[in-house]
């Protein structure tokens, strides 16, 4: 009994910390405990999450309080889209570098500020590794934009004659 009144009250305490000092608001998308969501309801004793497969979760609030928690959207709605590509050697760098900005530029959900940046990652085993990182106005319209983009640039790419290699191996038998 003892026990279980520990946890009980250690899950009103972090409940009124929750309410005092706000860590987390209705709306916000969360992850906690490897439960990622948006928060539909703080009670006293447990917040509920509705993850993105539009199931809750009923969460201690000791949970938020104790463990790793990681607020989404805090601070900001905005958050930051990323689209890996790589090239085939012996490709027109530059040109990449530019068709992968223009595909962030006039894409209308892509923020202007901050602005969307192009840059080689590095050298790959099939491949020169680039990243293409620009901002979406919310965690919504995040996924949209990364599969428009994914699009344009294979569109853009083929156009301007600069190849996605796939892994090629070699094998030799004797």
């Amino acid at each position: 009994v003892g026990f279980g009144m520990q946890e009980i009250i250690a899950n009103f305490i972090s409940g009124l910390i929750i309410l005092f000092e706000r860590p987390i608001r209705v709306g916000d998308i969360v992850t906690v405990g490897g439960t990622s969501g948006t928060v539909s309801q703080i009670r006293i004793r447990a917040t509920t999450i509705t993850n993105f497969d539009n199931k809750d979760y009923i969460v201690p609030n000791k949970e938020f309080i104790t463990g790793h928690l990681l607020n989404w959207s805090l601070t900001s709605p905005s958050i930051r889209v990323v689209v890996p590509v790589g090239i085939a050697y012996g490709s027109d760098t530059q040109r990449a570098l530019r068709l992968l900005l223009d595909a962030a530029l006039q894409h209308p959900k892509v923020l202007r500020e901050p602005g969307p940046v192009a840059q080689c990652t590095g050298f790959g085993d099939s491949a020169i590794n680039f990243e293409l990182r620009c901002h979406s106005q919310d965690i919504d319209s995040s996924n949209g934009i990364k599969h428009d983009l994914h699009l344009r640039v294979h569109e853009e790419f083929a156009k301007a004659g600069i190849e996605i290699p796939f892994p090629q191996r070699e094998v030799r038998m004797l």
